[in-house]
């Protein structure tokens, strides 16, 4: 637990405004699941010195460093174990970072020189999907077969994101994008492209940390993947119909042939009640 005595009244002071905040904010961008350290720029601490890391708008206390001795609030809900501070410098590092460590940390650094503070603005970025590129579906079905032969319209899309950008790029150069800052359970953008365009196409998705892009390698065959759907070239009909054929002709033999081994049973049935005279009749010829 943490230091109670001076460490209690120091909040105290502190949420009744005694000491003033200054107004820079450093921003602070990380990943979900990565590291990350708010550094206090104190080269060594001294015996007297103390600092203190408070969390949120209600600005809770969670970590400290008194008289060289640092004391962590376990019980805190929202960190658990993830906090850790250098005892030579008083540094905050937050491991295995989630999104709910979001938000604002603020530091107050107590020295026999005076009282210094910090304020450090930390946002935490989920990790990023390869975004997928498919055929507008409704481009199938909405399209003349003279237009859908000449070009396509494709989707690129994102699902389950925030804070991110969706970029289309020809080469290097820029097309179009799309921004979404909260949470969308799917981010897509359109782009129309011809079916022998050799031009080299990506999406891309991105935040202020990272970016994940996804190629554009083959137009012709991707745009190509509702053909089926619309209309069936005579050319694809003729294996169709012969296959057809070929099956329906061995259905017709294995019919008949059926047919007949019923017919031949029931006829050695019927010769075989003949009678015994006939019978020695028979074997006499």
């Amino acid at each position: 637990m943490i230091h109670s005595a001076s460490f209690f009244y120091l909040c105290l002071l502190l949420t009744n405004g005694v000491f003033g905040d200054s107004d820079e904010v450093k921003s602070v961008s990380v990943m979900e699941g990565d590291s990350v350290t708010l550094n206090t720029d104190v080269t060594e601490i001294q015996r007297n010195d103390q600092i203190l890391w408070m969390f949120g708008p209600r600005e809770t206390c969670i970590a400290e460093i008194h008289r060289q001795n640092i004391y962590m609030d376990e019980s805190n809900r929202i960190f658990g174990h993830r906090l850790q501070m250098d005892s030579q410098t008083g540094s905050l590092t937050i491991i295995n970072i989630r999104s709910e460590h979001s938000g604002l940390y603020k530091l107050l650094i107590f020295r026999n020189r005076g009282t210094s503070n910090k304020r450090f603005n930390v946002t935490v970025y989920d990790h990023l999907p390869v975004p997928i590129i498919f055929r507008d579906s409704s481009d199938c079905s909405s399209s003349s077969s003279s237009s859908s032969v000449s070009r396509c319209s494709l989707l690129c899309s994102a699902v389950n994101v925030s804070h991110v950008t969706l970029s289309w790029y020809k080469g290097n150069s820029l097309l179009s994008s799309i921004s979404v800052s909260d949470l969308s359970i799917s981010l897509s953008l359109p782009l129309e492209v011809e079916y022998q365009d050799k031009n080299t196409y990506s999406c891309v998705i991105n935040n202020p940390i990272r970016n994940q892009t996804k190629h554009l390698d083959n137009i012709s065959q991707l745009c190509h993947t509702c053909e089926d759907t619309d209309v069936i070239e005579p050319s694809r009909l003729i294996p169709l119909i012969s296959a057809g054929l070929v099956i329906l002709v061995i259905a017709v033999v294995v019919l008949v042939k059926y047919f007949n081994s019923r017919n031949c049973k029931q006829t050695t049935q019927e010769d075989l009640k003949i009678t015994e005279s006939e019978y020695t009749q028979i074997i006499c010829l």
